[in-house]
């Protein structure tokens, strides 16, 4: 059997080998119904109570409260760049952003469809290398909802806290860093995510939706793009991404027997921390995102001082099981994606490689 790899995807990103073994398991049948999940009805009770089991678990994990529903979605987070637009413009029909890097940007383009959207703060001409001030006297009070994305996937940067918009909706892109940290979810009247970095694989969009925010939509809002109608169907008004939502399920299960989001929040500032001090403390690596603060615990790019160098550095990384670390072609160099599903031990592998190379070429 070929050597699995510690697997730096910003996304797709790894998924815990228990969940892989206890997929594997049930594969042919599962639990006894004689049928993979895969070929399974969704309009079967074993299905519902799968779907049900998935949505009880992320529930107990993120400590939702009542008054949200938890959707099962399809067409990534960048679908919902529209459907937010197109079901929370009620009002005014402005909403304010915050540019933070590259889906900040998309969300902000494809708001611009349907209303009137004010970048009320971005840190694009400095690559993104931190995040923005943000100015309350920039907040529009009659604004139908505020959106920011609270992990940056591409630039490592990351919110710790969030502001207090008066009253207006604060909706967040949540995709990078869900599960990786305990959040208030009361504070948010939509978080939206797309699974593949830390719930599970791609395919899947989770929407936790406040139930105020629900019944608009626009006139124009195609019937698969208004939340009410995934609401109503409860994320079964078509056939729902089946096999995804029950490796969702499994990594929820997962996450509650380590102890929880608390559990690994502490194992995910460890991993972080590591990294970070590694890099800091080197004569030839420098972090993309300086100010410690601003800083993701989730997606950390650095560089060498040259293309070259940053080349040399991948190969020789890939030849000891350290996969996927290209940085993203806005940034160039490497970044290290260490999700949920990255054990301690990879990131402790990576450390010792980047010591062994900053030695070998400064």
């Amino acid at each position: 059997m070929a050597k699995r790899v510690y697997n730096f995807s910003a996304g797709p990103g790894m998924l815990p080998e228990a969940v892989l073994k206890k997929a594997a398991e049930e594969m042919l049948d599962y639990q006894g119904s004689g049928m993979s999940v895969m070929e399974m009805s969704h309009r079967s009770k074993v299905y519902q109570s799968i779907i049900d089991g998935t949505e009880k678990a992320l529930r107990d994990l993120m400590n939702i409260p009542a008054n949200y529903k938890v959707l099962f979605l399809q067409g990534g987070a960048s679908t919902q760049f529209a459907m937010i637009p197109l079901n929370l413009l009620k009002k005014s029909n402005k909403a304010d952003y915050v540019n933070t890097g590259e889906w900040a940007t998309k969300a902000i383009a494809e708001a611009k469809r349907y209303g009137d959207i004010k970048v009320v703060a971005t840190s694009e001409p400095e690559v993104f290398n931190h995040l923005p001030e943000l100015d309350p006297k920039e907040f529009r009070a009659d604004a139908d909802y505020f959106h920011m994305t609270t992990n940056n996937t591409i630039f490592g940067t990351s919110w710790k806290k969030y502001p207090d918009t008066k009253g207006v909706p604060l909706v967040v892109d949540m995709s990078s860093d869900i599960l990786s940290k305990v959040v208030d979810i009361s504070q948010f009247a939509l978080v939206y995510a797309g699974a593949q970095k830390n719930m599970g694989p791609a395919g899947v969009t989770v929407v936790i939706i406040r139930d105020d925010m629900i019944d608009f939509s626009k006139p124009e809002t195609p019937t698969m793009l208004k939340y009410k109608t995934h609401v109503d169907g409860a994320s079964m008004y078509n056939t729902p991404p089946c096999y995804g939502i029950y490796i969702i399920k499994l990594v929820c299960e997962y996450l509650l027997g380590l102890g929880g989001v608390a559990a690994m929040e502490k194992i995910n500032e460890k991993k972080a921390a590591l990294l970070y001090d590694t890099l800091d403390g080197s004569k030839i690596f420098k972090c993309h995102v300086q100010k410690k603060e601003d800083r993701s615990i989730m997606n950390i790019p650095f560089r060498t001082p040259s293309e070259d160098l940053d080349k040399k550095f991948l190969k020789e990384a890939a030849e000891e099981g350290l996969t996927t670390l290209s940085g993203h072609r806005k940034t160039g160099g490497m970044r290290a994606s260490i999700y949920n599903a990255m054990p301690l031990e990879g990131v402790e592998k990576l450390v010792e490689f980047i010591k062994k190379f900053d030695k070998a070429n400064s």
